[in-house]
């Protein structure tokens, strides 16, 4: 690793750089609640078939699975319904979702194999490693993320995971035709999603009207958005697809 002090002489510094930016920059907060005694036994039976460890060295997806198909990572999914609905739904494609929350992770591997998911696997690590060094390039056919953080206040934005380094991290991460689908239900945090993608280098907006989608039929409704939507509160999809 080059020392922080030594001078920017060879060209991959640039990268060497962005990728410090990204390692440093913390898009979330470790809230590490509870576990229940349901999610410490999902943990203890599922994770040794359904967990990933975090790896210098990127996975061999096709050994995985134990096959070859579109490869979907999910990055923060919360307790993991909304992942485990969508991989059932599409048993053709392969499904990785991340969370850092052990609680959320203990959830999704319960639901998953109540509902008979075998095209699942989750890492319970941070994304920005987890994506620079354990996924390979050109791999992934979908990057999802769905309400992360909004970070409202002026001060956080920074902190906002979307920014113009990750675009471009996900950009190496996606094959050519891949999709980064993003959706928020802050409309602040949808603009900035926007203005960042809008001019990032490689991708293209699927949106008709070169702002957002509607609501595709593979992202589920999940319940805090369904009550949202009935108080009136807006929520926003942007998909981009990598094009070079």
């Amino acid at each position: 690793m080059t020392h922080p002090e030594q001078p920017n002489t060879e060209p991959q510094n640039e990268e060497l750089q962005e990728n410090k930016y990204l390692r440093r920059i913390r898009s979330f907060v470790l809230r590490e609640g509870r576990l229940t005694k349901g999610q410490q036994r999902s943990l203890d039976l599922f994770w040794p078939t359904m967990g990933l460890e975090y790896q210098t060295t990127p996975y061999d997806m096709k050994a995985v699975f134990g096959r070859e198909a579109d490869l979907v990572l999910e990055i923060g999914f919360g307790m993991g319904k909304s992942l485990v609905q969508m991989a059932k739904a599409a048993p053709e494609k392969d499904f990785i979702g991340i969370e850092v929350h052990k609680p959320g992770v203990g959830a999704c591997l319960g639901e998953a194999e109540t509902e008979g998911v075998k095209n699942l696997r989750v890492f319970e690590h941070d994304a920005i490693e987890i994506l620079n060094d354990s996924i390979a390039d050109n791999s992934l056919s979908t990057v999802q993320l769905f309400f992360p953080d909004p970070w409202h206040k002026k001060r956080h934005h920074k902190r906002r995971i979307v920014q113009p380094e990750f675009a471009q991290l996900l950009r190496r991460k996606l094959k050519i035709g891949g999709v980064f689908h993003m959706a928020t239900d802050w409309e602040n945090y949808a603009e900035h999603m926007l203005d960042v993608m809008k001019v990032a280098e490689g991708y293209s907006n699927l949106s008709e009207t070169n702002d957002y989608v509607p609501r595709p039929d593979h992202r589920p409704l999940t319940k805090f958005e369904n009550r949202g939507v009935n108080l009136g509160h807006g929520v926003w999809d942007l998909m981009f697809k990598k094009v070079n």
